[in-house]
């Protein structure tokens, strides 16, 4: 049996529901950026090696304006003046060989090594330039998104599944120390940085006070519940969730700073109790917990509207559950729940309309954020 801590690891599912995906490229070894650039000058040395070689072959097609005599330093001043298009005619092929050379190879390479310094270049300080200032700009911006630090299956199906709430993928940031993972959630249009969560430079460097949720799984417990402490640390306002998958671990994230935690050992055994009970109580709870299922259960506070009427007359037509009031959960059934007051938050049903996706980007129309 696969151990659930590695499955978490290995990025997103292939031929899920949600759209197109791509599986990028993975390379064993890295190459660092000197290495990049080093490779880069040694091509271009090595055709301009050939390019002299083959004047010096054909140094009898050369002829030199000032002595008559084509020497091997002559030739390698006539190549480097020939390859960077200088041209000061001191020296120039006489002969139809000479100059079929200069046609046929030598400007080819020309080329090669003018595109090979140009790509240089703009890897090396256009591009990095750009993408430094670019990171900034959205840095700045940052306010109200929602940070997810771990980008594995149960990362990246919280992101596909915000997404089709109608979260603008703009206003998700994705952290995950492994590239290749993190190119998934960059085609998605979510903003992404490959780097560690839990050092505090880099939850900073995402404005994390200012998120207005985030979601933690990082494939291991104490990997998850350090990254909590750290987030808690930086963001004591900030609503946090978290997936653990040990029993003991729960209490440890909760006591780390996390709001909600998710169990999905837990979860699945729910769902396999709820089926014994009845084949529709599993298919039920998967429609409830997603947006593409014919109702959902959404969160939310409670409207101006409908402070004094009872939870089964909500503004939504949805049905009422339970609501929380000072931090005590009261079901439908309960007396409290027949006279509604200000700063209840209301967990309700409501249809789902299918194929839609909903205008406010929270779940359902014209509803205040889940």
């Amino acid at each position: 049996m696969s151990d659930p801590k590695q499955l978490d690891r290995v990025g997103p599912r292939k031929g899920t529901r949600r759209g197109p995906r791509f599986q990028p490229l993975k390379r064993a070894v890295r190459i660092p950026v000197w290495g990049d650039l080093g490779i880069r000058l040694g091509l271009a040395l090595f055709l301009i090696m050939i390019v002299i070689m083959i004047h010096w072959w054909d140094r009898g097609g050369l002829v030199d304006n000032l002595d008559g005599d084509v020497s091997f330093s002559d030739v390698v001043y006539f190549t480097m003046i020939s390859i960077t298009t200088t041209g000061f005619g001191d020296i120039a092929p006489i002969t139809d060989r000479a100059r079929m050379v200069e046609a046929v190879i030598v400007t080819p390479v020309r080329f090669a090594v003018l595109f090979i310094f140009v790509g240089t270049a703009y890897n090396f300080l256009i591009k990095r330039t750009w993408e430094q200032w670019r990171m900034a700009r959205i840095q700045e911006q940052l306010c109200d998104h929602i940070v997810v630090l771990g980008y594995g299956i149960s990362g990246s199906e919280a992101v596909a599944e915000l997404i089709e709430r109608g979260i603008d993928p703009s206003t998700i940031v994705v952290i995950d120390p492994s590239e290749d993972r993190l190119a998934d959630a960059e085609a998605l249009g979510c903003n992404v940085m490959a780097a560690d969560a839990t050092r505090d430079e880099t939850l900073k460097a995402v404005r994390i006070a200012e998120a207005a949720n985030i979601l933690i799984s990082a494939g291991r417990d104490d990997t998850t519940i350090l990254i909590t402490l750290t987030a808690r640390s930086l963001a004591p306002n900030v609503p946090i969730s978290t997936v653990v998958r040990a029993d003991d671990n729960e209490s440890l994230a909760r006591q780390a700073g996390a709001n909600n935690v998710i169990n999905p050992v837990r979860f699945t055994g729910l769902l396999l109790a709820g089926s014994a009970k009845g084949e529709h109580i599993a298919d039920y709870l998967a429609d409830l917990a997603s947006i593409s299922g014919r109702v959902q259960l959404v969160e939310r506070p409670l409207k101006e509207c409908e402070v004094g009427l009872s939870i089964s007359q909500l503004d939504t037509g949805g049905r009422g559950l339970r609501i929380y009031r000072d931090g005590k959960a009261l079901g439908f059934w309960e007396a409290e729940c027949e006279a509604l007051q200000a700063g209840d938050i209301v967990v309700e049903i409501v249809p789902t309309v299918s194929g839609e996706r909903r205008g406010d980007g929270h779940g359902y129309e014209d509803e205040a954020a889940d």
